[in-house]
Order: structure tokens, then C-alpha cells, then sequence
């Protein structure tokens, strides 16, 4: 029989990780599953409770909270086979603002659906994303995505918002934005292909396809594919970044004359005039960064899924 750790972070979603616990424990009980439970206590505890998890042998680790819980439960997998302590599947239970993430995976968002799929044989390899930069010298893994300038600075000021959550909150936070920053930085792209300057509204590097809870940066991303697809919108006038959310929103930018999309493995964005804000699935990587890396490592992390 397997082996659950089940990491829930009692902030994400408003305290709803925390509140989520009673129901959980009894789904995970009438399906007698082998399960420990445990809280976060503090920023970056996921990674260092995910490691030790692999580490003490438990077949599955089951992150409990949003895009940044799986963040860190990530970088503690990641982290655990790097170290040589062996793995683990990562599971994954919707109780965060976005859960795009999980999303992107298949992962319902209703609890007891999700608690049920941990019982799934159901397995798929995804690829993991690596960022180098900011906060990070030595590197923070992802699973999602990475956004740089609007898309971050949006997520910034969502964070602010005491009384939203979810896509709201971000939809919001994206009408503020446009307001507040709309001068783009100059920036160096270098990828596998060709290089570019350009002075951009926002670069999101994805593995997956949504961000905010609801904007489709990347619709035909795969997390299996080996690729990161990126989407890079360039300076454009206020009037236009409101013409431009809706079209993120049905995931058919690709169209206007603003946007570029490519896939790549690599990419180096680098500030000539101006910053990078920037985050890695909604955690800051910088608020006036000049460069950051990005690579893909395939096939990296065994997750429990509908996928096929």
C-alpha cells in the first residue's frame, strides 16, 4: 500500500487550507489511504518537508494550497533527487486562489474529486522548469510558469487584495496594472534559435497553460513536450492592454499584431533599459531584476493525473 505525505499550507486561499483539513482527513480515511498530515509553518517549509518525505520513504507527496504550495513541494522533489535521496509522485489538492497548475495537470478543483484521484494508477512524467536570477542566483524551479513585468506586477498587487481571491482578484489587479505600469523595459532575448531586443510589455515563459486563474498565456503548451512556450507581448498604449486582456483570457492573442509566441528550450532575458518583476508560479523571483535564465528539464516529476 502506498504512502501519502499530505503538506497543506493553512494560508493559501484565504486560510482555506487550513480550514480544508477536517474534510480531507475524513475523504482520505473512508478511502483508506496510509496518510500523514502536516501544516506549513513558514515560507519555503514545503520544500524542506517535501525533502525530508522522500527521505523518510513516503511513495506520494500530496501538496494541499495553490500555485506556490506545489511551488515549493516542487523544488523539494527536485530537490530530494538531486541529493540522492530517491523520489516521489507528486499529488496535488486545489485550495489556493489560481490553482492554474493543476490546471494544466487535469487536477479538478473540487476537494473531495481530488482526494479521490490520489487513489489513481493514473501516472504521468511532466517537465520542470528551472529559473536562474533575482532572488534565485543558484536557481528556483517551476512548474507552471514564469511571467516577467505586467503579468507579475499583476500578480503583486492581487496579493493585496484582502477581500478577493481567485480569478477576480487577478482580472482586478490586471485593470489596476494597466494604469500603474505600461512602460516597458528594453530588453535582450536570447533562445535556441535567434536573439531579439524588443521593449516589452510582459514575457510569460510557460510549461503550462494558464496563469491568474483564468488568462490562457500558452493554450497548446503540454507539460511533456520537452518545450517551454513563450509569449511575448510588446509595447503597447493603455487602450490597447485593455483590448489585449480579454484575448489572454480566451487564449487567442496570438493573433494581434502585439504578440509573439515561440517554443524553446532555453531563453536569457536581460534588461538594457529598465527592470524585470517577475515571479515563478505567483512566488517573486524579483522586483527590479535585470537578467533571468529559464531553461526545461524533461520529464522530471511522475504526478497523479487525467491526462492522458
Amino acid at each position: 500500500m502506498n504512502t501519502y505525505k499530505i503538506i497543506v499550507n493553512p494560508i493559501s486561499g484565504r486560510g482555506n487550507g487550513k480550514n480544508s483539513v477536517p474534510k480531507i482527513q475524513h475523504i482520505l480515511n473512508n478511502e483508506n489511504l496510509k496518510y500523514d498530515i502536516i501544516l506549513t509553518e513558514y515560507p519555503w517549509h514545503a520544500v524542506e518537508l517535501t525533502t525530508q518525505a522522500v527521505k523518510d520513504g513516503y511513495d506520494v507527496v500530496v501538496s494541499v494550497g495553490g500555485d506556490g504550495t506545489s511551488n515549493e513541494v516542487i523544488n523539494g522533489l527536485m530537490r530530494a533527487k538531486e541529493e540522492g535521496y530517491g523520489k516521489a509522485v507528486l499529488g496535488l489538492l486545489c485550495v489556493g486562489r489560481g490553482n492554474d497548475f493543476a490546471y494544466g495537470v487535469g487536477i479538478n478543483n473540487d476537494l473531495e474529486t481530488g482526494c479521490r484521484m490520489l487513489t489513481s494508477t493514473h501516472h504521468s512524467f511532466i517537465d520542470v522548469g528551472k529559473v536562474t536570477g533575482g532572488l534565485f542566483p543558484e536557481g528556483r524551479y517551476f512548474g507552471n510558469g514564469v511571467g516577467i513585468g505586467f503579468d507579475a506586477v499583476v500578480g503583486f498587487e492581487a496579493l493585496k487584495m484582502k477581500r478577493l481571491s481567485g480569478f477576480i482578484s487577478y482580472a482586478i489587479a490586471a485593470i489596476k496594472t494597466a494604469f500603474l505600469y505600461y512602460k516597458a523595459p528594453l530588453v535582450r532575448i536570447e533562445q535556441d534559435s535567434n536573439n531579439l531586443e524588443i521593449s516589452t510589455l510582459m514575457i510569460s515563459i510557460m510549461n503550462g497553460k494558464r496563469m491568474g486563474g483564468g488568462f490562457m498565456m500558452a493554450p497548446n503548451a503540454l507539460l511533456d513536450d520537452s518545450l517551454l512556450d513563450i509569449c511575448i507581448a510588446s509595447q503597447v498604449s493603455k487602450a490597447r492592454i485593455f483590448a489585449l486582456i480579454p484575448r489572454f483570457m480566451k487564449g487567442t492573442q496570438a493573433t494581434h499584431p502585439a504578440i509573439r509566441t515561440l517554443q524553446t528550450r532555453f531563453i536569457k532575458i536581460t534588461a538594457l533599459n529598465g527592470t524585470l518583476p517577475a515571479h515563478a508560479d505567483g512566488e517573486t523571483l524579483c522586483v527590479d531584476g535585470k537578467e533571468l535564465t529559464v531553461e526545461i528539464l524533461p520529464h522530471q516529476i511522475e504526478v497523479i493525473t487525467q491526462l492522458k
